[in-house]
């Protein structure tokens, strides 16, 4: 045999690249082998066959696409490989920016997490919440109802083509009206937290930065008509008005630790002064 020819594994070596990978690219028609023995089915390349192995190993490393590669290698033209490079530059910077949005909502959950852990557990203060948006959903359930509540969560879910159901986004409310009744055993809605980088199909509701008094507590939602109570103590000492729905949120729950006595849940319900 000439020597002159390579082995498929002697140019997985000199290239870098799996065998399996070789014969995917044979399949996609990118390359083709000089000799393919009849008896064995070895196969066998030559020295003018490196060329494309150097342009798809390199294209590839562009993170072009093997459809794109392949067309390139059949209709090679200077203007050809212009317009696919600065095709995938175009991609490149999407992506790029896609993977900056993905980062600024890892930052944001990791925060949520960090404030969670730190948090002065059963303290209350009056605090102002920062602007958000949320959408709100009308979902009548109660705490005894742990169905009803991951229900509700998962038809949240449901409607949304991005992930973006997690802890410290999705909470539960009571209405203005029934806090003033004093109703703690029941709520009134469910609501989504967004995060400034999060995308989602529906109407929002825009919140403006809201006085509250927020009570952070080791526990889950079983253990909130107790926190109300406080809650509504508190707001008659400080002579503080309820004006807005409560937003109760399990910060730290069964979702990150089997740890129970690790539970953070947060209340906040807006006031003003009287």
């Amino acid at each position: 045999m000439n020597r002159k020819l390579f082995s498929i594994g002697e140019m997985a070596r000199l290239f870098h690249l799996s065998v399996s990978s070789i014969r995917h690219y044979e399949s996609c028609g990118l390359i083709t082998p000089e000799y393919v023995d009849p008896d064995t089915g070895y196969r066998y390349y030559s020295p003018r066959q490196f060329e494309p192995f150097n342009t798809i190993r390199y294209l590839r490393a562009l993170d072009m696409p093997l459809d794109e590669i392949e067309d390139f290698l059949h209709n090679r033209e200077v203007s050809k490989i212009e317009e696919k490079l600065s095709r995938q530059k175009a991609i490149v910077a999407e992506k790029q920016q896609e993977f900056a949005r993905i980062e600024r909502k890892i930052d944001a959950q990791m925060q949520r997490l960090r404030d969670a852990q730190s948090a002065a557990l059963g303290r209350i203060e009056i605090v102002r919440v920062p602007a958000c948006r949320i959408f709100w959903t009308e979902n009548h359930t109660t705490a005894q109802e742990p169905e009803s509540l991951d229900l509700s969560t998962s038809d949240l879910a449901a409607a949304q083509t991005e992930a973006i159901i997690f802890l410290g986004k999705v909470g539960f409310s009571i209405s203005e009206e029934h806090l003033k009744e004093k109703r703690y055993d029941r709520y009134d809605g469910t609501f989504l937290l967004l995060d400034e980088a999060d995308r989602f199909d529906g109407t929002l509701l825009a919140l403006p930065e809201t006085l509250c008094v927020r009570v952070r507590f080791c526990g889950h939602h079983l253990q909130s008509p107790e926190q109300y109570r406080r809650l509504e103590q508190f707001m008659q000492e400080h002579r503080l008005q309820i004006c807005g729905f409560s937003r109760e949120i399990a910060l730290i729950d069964y979702g990150i630790t089997s740890d129970a006595e690790k539970f953070v849940t947060e209340i906040c319900i807006p006031v003003r002064q009287e």
